[in-house]
């Protein structure tokens, strides 16, 4: 469920870190179903941190937050993440679609074998994406945007109600960038709250609201409120191009 009054996060005054020392600071939102909130800063400004609070492999350093009305982490069946580095698999004879099923763990638990629904839900996700030509071959043997397609499948496969993803276009080319974005936009019609770290100005345009970061909360808001011309020179000492 969501909280009473509709919103799927609802952070008040929230600091995120590592055990007392905070990165960000007073971060205060709240989303609805459908919603976009895209981070936007340079590395180590605070994007993957809020991230992984968001994700509830980090306890918040101060404040309250909820996530369709629970603790952070305790919802792994409708919360689903995509690090930006995830956990490697290239030591292990693992084939893509293997990697994929992987992301319907959390509805199956140990024992359960997939359903004929899961194995169309996997189906799907590799279409999605564009890697079910790959289907059957070792993860390691791809490329870096191959696996990246790989990592986004399977995180599909949960279907989540929050989508938490980390740089998601890392290491994909043009059409592998739209490709994000035209998924991002079915996945907010279907009623999915997202979050996404990037460094990318234009990864913004259709968001709902947008953090600048650099240790801190530079600004908050629409595109072309938290956007402007003064928050981008403090944030990366420059301006946008006109």
């Amino acid at each position: 469920m969501i909280d009473a009054a509709g919103f799927t996060i609802k952070a008040e005054q929230l600091a995120v870190g590592y055990t007392k020392f905070p990165i960000v600071s007073k971060i205060s939102l709240d989303m609805k179903p459908g919603e976009l909130l895209v981070l936007i800063g340079t590395n180590g400004s605070g994007k993957s941190t809020i991230l992984k609070t968001l994700a509830g492999l980090l306890k918040p350093v101060d404040g309250n937050l909820e996530i369709l009305g629970a603790a952070p982490g305790s919802l792994p069946k409708r919360v689903a993440y995509l690090p930006q580095h995830p956990v490697s698999t290239h030591t292990l004879p693992l084939r893509v679609r293997d990697v994929i099923a992987m992301g319907r763990f959390a509805h199956l638990g140990l024992f359960k074998r997939p359903s004929s629904r899961d194995n169309q839900i996997v189906d799907n996700s590799m279409h999605l994406t564009g890697i079910e030509s790959q289907a059957n071959e070792p993860i390691r043997d791809l490329s870096g945007g191959q696996q990246q397609r790989t990592h986004l499948a399977q995180v599909l496969t949960r279907q989540a109600e929050v989508l938490l993803l980390d740089e998601p276009t890392a290491g994909l080319d043009i059409n592998g960038r739209k490709l994000v974005a035209d998924l991002i936009a079915s996945e907010r019609a279907r009623g999915v709250t997202v979050v996404m770290a990037t460094h990318e100005l234009h990864d913004a345009e259709s968001a709902n609201t947008v953090m600048l970061l650099a240790q801190r909360v530079v600004s908050i808001g629409r595109p072309e409120v938290a956007l402007r011309d003064e928050f981008l020179r403090e944030c990366f000492g420059f301006t946008q191009p006109h």
